[in-house]
């Protein structure tokens, strides 16, 4: 038995820490917390200076035996989780639920998961840091009891099955008030002047005007001006210019970069950056430090001395502004700068390379470029006093930008920009002149990566905090990703060219929202429920000052529960005010009258999502509802739109003797023939759809559903669901990977994809007991099933399943057979 033990989080961090380590070393992982509050109360005492409840859920048990049988027979316990709050309270948790002896325990940190660093952190242990952990404590127990009081306020007022959180509500407004100030926003016109000039030597180059004109009038006027004129070059300047690297990344500038550079969302950043830090690969990535250790420094130089030589190396120090960077003490940054590439998946090995040039590029020297400003005089009949601008610039030494300029034309890229020769006093000739119409843009929707900047320039949350809050808005059905693909708008355009004057009408798409974060109507209801009843709570500094007062309490300034007592002192009895007193939200907009029966017409959240109601639960009649199209909004839909909808549904005819009918329902526009239905594709207007057209869709449904091969008699049939293409045979869903063609599969490939897919789902069988129709077979992230019939156990990966009898799975099946529901009459019953 290993006379040490060593506990991290993670089975990766597991695996690549056991390398370092000899063989009085035994690494095992907690699998992330052990304890926590549990889910189905509040788990905090709030008479008892808000003392948490933790439990051990059900899914650790079986982790924290093995943990405790193993760290009784060891003489030390090391406690290796990450540095930053939740690893803290990851320790301390590990310390009190294994009951460890204080003397035996030690904690140790690291930045990087190398030789180096896990020896250097055996070599100088700690203790716990307790008010790392009272920090995290005190981030949790707010939380939860904001989420806790404040969703069943929300049930009562507005919907059932809704929930609040402190960041994440302050996220979505964030995104609610960025949609309104769309909304309301009015384009306004002018036009932009742009020109191309040719030299005496035959060299072009583009100018335009510093300008621009407000009226199509003025702009025409101005190209009249410039019939039979003639240019000059009026000025030049030219000026030494100095570029200077960007400092490496923290969580947040990774996340904005990956998602600019490489499309990532900030969860698949996240995940691959945890990846490559589990692998040994890069250092920490949840940080908002910008410094690098002397021993970075020193390797970076290295390695850039090197590769490019003396003259581009120059070592730097970055200061951050974020009081919050005591969470770590470096950037993220390769763990070696020798590795400009890493052997990882596809993902991560392109995450890496953005990490690896950002952070060996701030050790660099400065880019030295020349810039050159031309000003370009119009010479007219008629007097002009507008100057024509040219910019160029070409670089006259590379220095931080040769790490971006490899893998490109280098010669292209400094070539970007450049100006012909010229001289003061030079004769130019036009090519042409354009005035372009165009409009002032409204404020753009976030992304993830821009909400993650915004959240950040606000102090609301910390590098741990931001992947979870955007998942969790978007889970919650409050933000969704646009899909929009935007309208067509046409502009005019003017060109002055061989001295005539030409117009144009031109056209460009506006208004996408594609991949942008727009928000929900239950999403900006929710919002508008909580900025009116709860404002401290969604207020922008509040919110702040509750992340610097966990950062004081992670320095030791500030007592959590002096901190939750002052909180909790104004906050509950607003919850029960607003409980008692407020009135219900439901978005309700009155848009008009019906004009068949003069009843009211509104527009509402209801309870299976937003709709169009005629009448209202006052009148003698009752309501008639209909449910808005997925592409409509509570509030911005019109009289006419919505009352469109009560043309639904709309009846067709008929196919193969069956009705036909197009209707909008729970999950969108669909047409209905007999039993069947069909959903109708994007962008298709329910309304717009006539008989032939639902045939058509009706036809190309029953050939995708059609069996495309019969195997062993069982039918094969094709489709495509969220992880891609499958075949499904025998109810058994079968994925087709890209080395098949999907539109063409042949008998062969069918067949190779069903038998190994038989052969897989046998080599996942550990039992099979066919006289009970008992199973054990191999699951996901090496755990096991028990399965029966519709029944399905999950067990904990420490399980030993090899030697497991049938008694053993029956008692397991028994042990977490679902609860029988008791009806209110048999319950009345029994209670009599």
């Amino acid at each position: 038995m290993s006379k040490n033990l060593v506990i991290v989080e993670s089975p990766a961090k597991a695996k690549t820490i056991e390398k370092f380590l000899g063989k009085d070393y035994r690494v095992e992982s907690s699998f992330g917390h052990i304890a926590d509050l549990p889910s189905k109360e509040l788990g905090v005492d709030v008479d008892k200076d808000f003392k948490p409840k933790y439990q051990v859920s059900k899914d650790k048990r079986d982790v924290v035996k093995k943990l405790k049988d193993l760290a009784k027979k060891a003489e030390i316990v090391w406690l290796a989780s990450d540095e930053d709050r939740e690893g803290e309270a990851i320790a301390w948790h590990l310390a009190e639920t294994l009951g460890l002896d204080k003397n035996k325990i030690k904690r140790i940190v690291f930045h990087e998961i190398t030789k180096s660093a896990i020896t250097k952190a055996i070599e100088n242990p700690r203790t716990i840091d307790y008010n790392l952990v009272d920090a995290q404590q005190a981030r949790r127990v707010l939380d939860r009891i904001v989420g806790y009081e404040l969703s069943p306020v929300l049930w009562r007022k507005v919907k059932g099955g809704l929930s609040a959180g402190r960041v994440q509500s302050v996220s979505v407004r964030l995104i609610v008030e960025r949609e309104r100030d769309i909304q309301g926003f009015t384009p306004e016109a002018s036009y932009r002047i742009d020109a191309e000039f040719k030299t005496e030597t035959g060299n072009s180059f583009k100018a335009k005007l510093p300008k621009n004109f407000s009226s199509k009038q003025e702009a025409e006027s101005f190209l009249n001006k410039n019939l039979n004129a003639s240019y000059q070059v009026d000025s030049l300047e030219k000026k030494p210019v100095k570029k200077s690297p960007a400092p490496p990344f923290t969580t947040s500038t990774l996340q904005q970069e990956a998602a600019r550079k490489l499309g990532f969302s900030v969860s698949r950043t996240m995940s691959n950056a945890q990846r490559l830090y589990e692998a040994g690969f890069i250092t920490y990535m949840r940080t908002d430090s910008v410094n690098l250790s002397n021993e970075a420094k020193k390797g970076a130089a290295e390695a850039i001395i090197s590769s490019y030589g003396q003259n581009y190396s120059e070592p730097r120090n970055y200061r951050g502004k974020s009081k919050g960077a005591q969470e770590a003490h470096e950037a993220i940054r390769p763990t070696n700068f020798a590795n400009p590439t890493v052997n990882a998946d596809r993902d991560q090995a392109r995450l890496y390379d953005l990490i690896w040039k950002r952070a060996i590029a701030s050790q660099m020297s400065n880019a030295k470029l020349e810039r050159t400003n031309v000003k370009i005089k119009i010479n007219s009949q008629k007097p002009v006093k507008e100057l024509f601008i040219a910019n160029g610039e070409i670089i006259t030494f590379d220095g931080f930008l040769k790490v971006y300029l490899e893998g490109t034309d280098d010669e292209d890229t400094e070539q970007s920009g450049l100006l012909p020769e010229l001289s003061v006093s030079d004769e130019l000739d036009r090519k042409y002149i354009s005035a372009t119409e165009r409009f002032t843009r409204p404020p753009a929707r976030y992304t993830e990566a821009s909400l993650v900047k915004k959240l950040e320039e606000l102090g609301i949350g910390r590098p741990s905090t931001y992947a979870p809050t955007i998942s969790t808005i978007q889970n919650r059905n409050y933000v969704e990703k646009g899909s929009v693909d935007g309208v067509e708008r046409n502009y005019a355009q003017l060109t002055l060219k061989a001295n005539k004057i030409e117009e144009k009408l031109l056209s460009e798409r506006v208004g996408s929202d594609k991949g942008k974060l727009v928000p929900t109507d239950i999403g900006m209801i929710v919002t508008d429920f909580l900025v009116n009843h709860f404002e401290s709570i969604l207020d922008y500094n509040f919110t702040a000052k509750v992340e610097e007062s966990f950062d004081d309490i992670a320095e030791g300034k500030e007592d959590w529960t002096a901190m939750m007592k002052d909180f909790y002192k104004g906050f509950h009895p607003q919850v029960e005010d607003v409980q008692e007193n407020a009135e219900r939200e439901s978005g309700e907009r009155i848009l008009g009258k019906d004009p068949k029966t003069g009843r009211q017409v509104s527009v509402r959240l209801g309870k299976f999502g937003p709709m169009v109601q005629i009448g209202t639960v006052d009148d003698d009649e009752k309501p008639t509802f209909a449910s808005l199209a997925p592409d409509q909004q509570l509030s911005t839909i019109t009289y006419d739109e919505a009352m469109d909808l009560f043309q639904l549904p709309k009846a067709l005819g008929h196919y193969n003797e069956d009705e036909v009918e197009v209707n909008i329902g729970r999950f969108g526009p669909y047409v209905r023939y007999g039993k069947k239905f069909v959903s109708l594709p994007k962008g298709v207007d329910p309304l717009s759809v006539e008989l032939d057209q639902a045939i058509e869709f009706i036809k190309e449904k029953e050939k995708a559903d059609a069996p495309i091969y019969k195997y062993q008699g069982l039918d094969v049939v094709k489709g495509k669901g969220r992880f891609g293409p499958f075949i499904k045979w025998n109810n058994m869903f079968i994925n087709v990977n890209k080395k098949y063609d999907w539109d063409n599969l042949s008998e062969d490939d069918i067949v190779t994809l069903i038998e190994e897919k038989i052969q897989k789902e046998k080599d996942k069988l550990i039992h099979v007991w066919e006289e009970e129709g008992i199973r054990v077979e191999k699951a996901r992230w090496g755990r096991h099933n028990v399965i029966k019939g519709k029944q399905k156990v999950e067990l904990a990966k420490t399980v030993d399943v090899s030697e497991m009898s049938l008694d053993d799975a029956k008692a397991i099946l028994e042990k977490n057979a679902p609860k029988k529901k008791t009806t209110r009459k048999k319950a009345a019953t029994k209670k009599k």
